[in-house]
């Protein structure tokens, strides 16, 4: 398979802390893989070194055969790379057809500001009801976004990272304060995004990851200690005993 990211030696130091060391990993072409570790492990560090919000103190990040060290933040996004945040980004005053229309616009190169979008293009229109039926917010779609249930939230934000044609989608913990009545509709999103899309999903709902990936990687203490399929990853010692919080030798 062709490979959408290829991670080699990345490092990430603030004075003495080495927040991410020596990293290296590789992400397939329509993969689905996820990202996992105890707080502090360094995962938010490396996802903001994937999306150029901070610089790497050494190694490379490699997009589609692209060295995408000295890009910035907003070509990466327009370069195909996307992610959604723990915390909503959302505008809270707009509905969800006006939010994934103003993505959907913006990602086609057909508006040059915010206030260009609304009601003028109905093909993006139509293509953002698209995206809102695939994720289940139709009926929701002229609702302002602040009146919105927090999982609808959090499924609003999945589409407008849809909306805005990523290649590679990076995922933080899309299930972050999600009733655990609710987490079936975000599991249900996740497996309707497109098969050609890339993600990486940093969550620590296990339930939620060992039901999406099929390959998963365990970051400790900025190093990359573990990674293989879902059976090796919930079997490995050294993730039992790092992020689980078990010791087989106390079983």
């Amino acid at each position: 398979m062709t490979a959408t990211l290829d991670i080699v030696g990345l490092g990430k130091q603030f004075g003495g802390l080495r927040a991410i060391d020596d990293v290296t990993l590789r992400l397939e072409r329509g993969a689905r893989h996820a990202l996992i570790g105890p707080n502090g492990a360094g995962k938010t560090t490396f996802i903001n070194l994937l999306t150029g919000h901070l610089p790497p103190t050494s190694g490379r990040i490699v997009f589609e055969g692209h060295d995408i060290g000295a890009w910035a933040p907003a070509a990466r996004v327009a370069g195909g790379i996307v992610r959604t945040f723990q915390i909503n980004q959302l505008f809270l005053d707009m509905t969800p057809l006006q939010t994934v229309t103003l993505a959907a616009t913006r990602a086609a190169g057909l508006a040059a500001n915010i206030w260009q979008c609304f009601g003028i293009d109905k093909a993006m229109q139509r293509e953002s009801m698209v995206v809102l039926e695939r994720f289940d917010l139709i009926e929701v779609m002229n609702e302002r976004t602040r009146d919105l249930p927090y999982g609808k939230q959090r499924l609003l934000e999945i589409a407008l990272a849809i909306a805005c044609k990523p290649r590679l989608l990076l995922l933080d913990e899309p299930a972050a304060g999600v009733p655990e009545g609710d987490r079936t509709e975000i599991v249900n999103a996740l497996r309707k995004l497109p098969d050609d899309v890339s993600i990486l999903l940093v969550e620590h709902d296990m339930d939620l990851v060992f039901s999406f990936a099929t390959h998963i990687w365990v970051l400790a203490f900025g190093q990359l200690i573990a990674s293989g399929s879902v059976d090796q990853i919930s079997s490995d010692p050294k993730v039992r005993k790092i992020y689980l919080g078990q010791d087989d030798d106390n079983d």
